[in-house]
């Protein structure tokens, strides 16, 4: 007799990396590796999974009814169209789930997120990757590996890792090109360190047509990556055969009341973003002032900056060099970028270390 066999295409996937919490010693760091909030997160917040401790006992809301409620009021959405998951990821996943499988092609852009790769493979089909227009999404690519095959297609804007954006006039040509029968899902994870004037148009795309997913989080700008609240927005038999899919009770009535309390703070939001554009601003002139060692700041819309190390000094040096002066950020050989490093903007004194840190490093 034999073991159980793993379905092949499973077997095919390279399991998620997250971002490293300790160093190799097992010394206090600065985290910068995993695009946390430097702030932490809202005093409310706080306060509304505290009181939710007395409800242990109870399961939590199956619906989400309340949350997809606040989240319809503060956006101008139709509630029953939100799907809620364990952050943005379990919704990619049910996107790829509900609409892809064996035989079956799902498209993202060189250097995307880790977890497209994984979503199609979970479900037997063929990831197909996009050549990329220096680190940033090429609508043109795109729409060349577009076939009779294709299912899904994923694009994250802002990108992660490279942290770069397109522009709403490209999310809408890549989407009228697109045949109607190819989900299009616009992963806005980072969406609210946008400047206004930046909005892709994705909402707008998925309330007025049929085959546009828009999936968010609150793990980023709200300051509550522990507790995995991800949400996504589009058409309703989209919604329903992604609910037909999804883990019943998939998080807790913690989660729900502080994601609840996370979005009526305005002003940690404000707080979060101004200092985010300021120091990321400064960052990136710094690595920039470093231009004759090879290094180079990927232009970013996101709370992270993606640093290439294209000198004597490489990313995997600088990587460890870093975690020897108290600093853990993302080394990316995973994903195709072993010359890079992804930074998470922390707080000011965290960022201005840093960079006299990576100052030190290559010489400058």
């Amino acid at each position: 007799m034999t073991a159980p066999v793993p379905n092949r295409w499973v077997m095919e996937i390279a399991p998620y990396v997250p971002g490293r919490s300790t160093t190799d010693s097992g010394t206090k760091a600065v985290k910068l590796s995993s695009n946390e909030n430097p702030f932490g997160t809202p005093q409310a917040a706080r306060a509304a999974f505290a009181a939710a401790a007395s409800q242990l006992e109870r399961y939590p809301d199956a619906s989400a009814a309340e949350l997809r409620e606040a989240i319809g009021a503060h956006y101008d959405l139709e509630s029953e169209r939100i799907i809620y998951g364990t952050g943005s990821d379990e919704v990619l996943h049910l996107a790829a789930g509900a609409y892809a499988g064996v035989g079956d092609e799902v498209i993202y852009v060189r250097y995307g997120f880790a977890v497209y790769d994984i979503a199609a493979r979970r479900v037997g089909a063929t990831p197909v990757i996009a050549p990329d227009k220096d680190y940033a999404t090429d609508v043109d690519a795109i729409l060349a590996c577009v076939t009779d095959r294709t299912k899904v297609i994923f694009v994250a804007n802002p990108n992660n890792p490279t942290g770069t954006y397109t522009s709403r006039a490209e999310i809408a040509r890549l989407h009228a090109a697109l045949p109607p029968s190819v989900l299009l899902v616009i992963d806005q994870a980072y969406t609210e360190y946008l400047d206004p004037e930046d909005d892709d148009g994705a909402l707008d795309l998925a309330r007025t047509t049929d085959n546009v997913l828009v999936t968010r989080t609150f793990s980023k700008i709200f300051g509550l990556a522990s507790e995995r609240v991800g949400w996504g927005y589009g058409a309703p038999a989209m919604i329903d055969a992604m609910h037909r899919i999804r883990a019943p009770f998939n998080f807790s009535t913690a989660a729900q009341k502080a994601a609840i309390a996370a979005l009526g703070d305005h002003a940690f939001v404000e707080r979060s973003y101004s200092h985010n554009r300021q120091w990321r601003t400064w960052f990136a002139d710094q690595i920039d002032s470093m231009g004759n060692k090879g290094l180079r700041a990927v232009p970013s819309k996101a709370n992270f900056q993606l640093v290439l190390f294209e000198g004597e000094v490489n990313a995997e040096h600088a990587y460890k060099a870093l975690m020897e002066r108290g600093y853990i950020v993302r080394w990316l050989p995973g994903q195709g970028l072993p010359h890079g490093l992804r930074i998470t903007i922390g707080t000011e004194e965290d960022i201005q270390g840093l960079a006299a840190a990576i100052r030190e490093i290559v010489g400058a």
